[in-house]
């Protein structure tokens, strides 16, 4: 894209510059080189403008001049830290704030006013919504979707659905990985709420206005219905679905498949649906399976 176009789009002023200068990418500061674009809003790091590689830098009004040729804004649309990759097609929308050493790939969208800590890890295709807030070193697998629209909708008198807005964040503190093509939607009221280093599997979907406890484990296509509270040093494995309003105590365990339709103690250990504890799930199998040869049992009683 040429530096013209770019300015255009941006609504920045163009200083210093060929108007047909081809831009390929963006990169921090110290990192960018030939055909990249990057980012200054700070003066302390007016001797780095001087000395970058960039072919060009988006600065604010009043930031000084150098050699190197600038884009000036009134309200530069992002403030990304140093040491930050950006990769082909990536979207950062306004008012984004990025920490340091981010790395965000291909085709990854940042939308308006997402606050995102420092050693973000977007892969491919990742999104982070509007006013959504991450913590530090977050990582975000191919297709992972924070903050997308809870599922809230209403009847009205004719028995059609009407959208309630959904207008609160999803937060994740520190250290929360969030796997391929998992969702965790934001809140109508309030915010939905991953704690810190939790982690959080493929396909699992996360409920509006819900909240995660630190180090919890959400394995592969767990549900979460709306408003659901689970603790911290939770394990709900594979499939597990969790009705809406339920609790899920401290240090609780779900085994593959398990449907909790009521709270679950903390250090339980519960399996089945409905889902009760493990052991007693377990005779309930044993005796299922024998179910056939009771039933030929009591057929046969009966008859004599």
């Amino acid at each position: 894209m040429k530096l013209s176009e770019i300015a255009s789009r941006l609504g920045a002023r163009l200083e210093n510059g060929s108007p047909d200068t081809e831009i390929s990418g963006v990169a921090g500061i110290e990192e960018a080189g030939e055909h990249q674009l990057t980012f200054i809003a700070n003066r302390k790091y007016a001797a780095a403008a001087r000395t970058t590689r960039a072919s060009a830098v988006i600065v604010s009004e009043d930031f000084p001049a150098g050699a190197t040729a600038v884009l000036r804004s009134k309200n530069p649309s992002a403030k990304i830290g140093l040491g930050a990759h950006i990769g082909p097609y990536v979207v950062i929308d306004e008012d984004v704030v990025i920490g340091d050493r981010a790395v965000i790939l291909a085709h990854v969208v940042i939308y308006r006013g997402a606050r995102i800590g420092k050693n973000f890890f977007a892969h491919a295709h990742a999104v982070v919504r509007e006013h959504c807030r991450l913590g530090d070193s977050v990582l975000l697998q191919n297709g992972a979707i924070v903050g997308a629209d809870g599922f809230g909708f209403a009847k009205d008198d004719a028995g059609k659905w009407h959208k309630i807005v959904q207008s609160g964040p999803a937060v994740l503190e520190n250290d929360v990985e969030v796997q391929a093509n998992a969702c965790i939607d934001r809140a109508s009221i309030g915010e939905t709420h991953v704690a810190a280093g939790a982690k959080i599997d493929n396909l699992v979907q996360v409920g509006h206005g819900s909240s995660v406890g630190e180090n919890t484990l959400l394995c592969a296509q767990v549900g979460l219905a709306g408003s659901t509270e689970v603790g911290k040093d939770v394990i709900l494995a594979g499939q597990v679905g969790v009705a809406g309003h339920c609790k899920i105590g401290d240090g609780a365990i779900a085994t593959a498949q398990s449907g909790i339709p009521n709270d679950v103690p903390a250090k339980a250990v519960v399996s089945g649906y409905p889902a009760v504890d493990n052991k007693l799930w377990l005779r309930c199998v044993a005796v299922f399976n024998r179910l056939p040869e009771i039933a030929r049992v009591l057929r046969s009683r009966s008859e004599g």
